[in-house]
């Protein structure tokens, strides 16, 4: 492992929103955890249809004893168990309390209810993992 100690995770999460000033401070709009898919048609399928949804992910790392570039990639893993193309992106630590902000804009593609895993690794250490659960409610309400 190339890092004992660091680097550690000050904050993993998705969100609507995030704001980032010139100092590097976030502020962070609707924290998400659940997504619930809303569908109000009287021949709404029982099982819920694939879906677009933009997700903002936001990672904040600081360095510890970790120096240098370094690969951070996301692996997303669907109800089923299947794991998603992952996503790769170049992160670099000065170390101590140093870090660095990874804030990826998604237009994620959910095709089945249930607890989606989005794992987090650098190299090839697993620093942690953001649940995300996807809820489907039908609404079969006839008009007249």
């Amino acid at each position: 492992m190339p890092y004992e100690e660091g680097p550690y995770i000050q904050l993993a999460c998705f969100c609507d929103q995030v704001i980032e000033d010139k100092s590097g401070a976030l502020s962070l709009i609707r924290i998400i955890d659940t997504i619930t898919r809303d569908v109000n048609d009287p021949s709404a399928p029982e099982e819920m249809q694939k879906f677009l949804f933009p997700l903002t992910l936001v990672l904040s790392l600081k360095s510890g004893t970790a120096r240098g570039r370094n690969t951070l990639t996301v692996k997303p893993e669907v109800p089923t168990g299947e794991i998603k193309e992952p996503l790769d992106f170049t992160v670099h630590f000065e170390g101590e309390e140093r870090g660095t902000n990874v804030i990826v804009r998604l237009n994620f593609l959910f095709e089945y209810e249930g607890l989606y895993w989005f794992e987090i690794w650098l190299a090839d250490k697993k620093l942690t993992a953001i649940p995300l659960r996807v809820r489907y409610n039908r609404t079969l309400t006839r008009v007249g």
